[in-house]
């Protein structure tokens, strides 16, 4: 898998920019991806130096419209930590 099948998207929520000051970055990964994998895949894209990764799986949520429910799907997300004396993404930076 490439680079850009493996790093989806980045997530942005409160929590996720909150550890953006301690070079911790969330992206939304493809679901048979592994650690080693996605540490690839970041430093092959933003050209920085991870010191760890971590995942987990989301669970799909009940929503309910109306009298019909369904769950919204199941994915993949991993906390990348950067070395201290690695660059920071730019990406991430307009959002702060």
């Amino acid at each position: 898998m490439t680079a850009h099948e493996i790093i989806l998207r980045p997530v942005i929520t409160e929590k996720s920019m909150a550890g953006i000051a301690n070079k911790a970055y969330t992206f939304q990964v493809a679901p048979n991806a592994t650690k080693v994998d996605i540490k690839r895949a970041v430093e092959e894209l933003f050209g920085v130096k991870v010191r760890k990764v971590n995942t987990l799986h989301v669970r799909g949520h009940l929503r309910r419209q109306g009298r019909s429910q369904g769950f919204t799907p199941a994915w993949k997300k991993a906390v990348v930590s950067l070395t201290e004396e690695s660059k920071t993404i730019e990406f991430f930076e307009g959002m702060l």
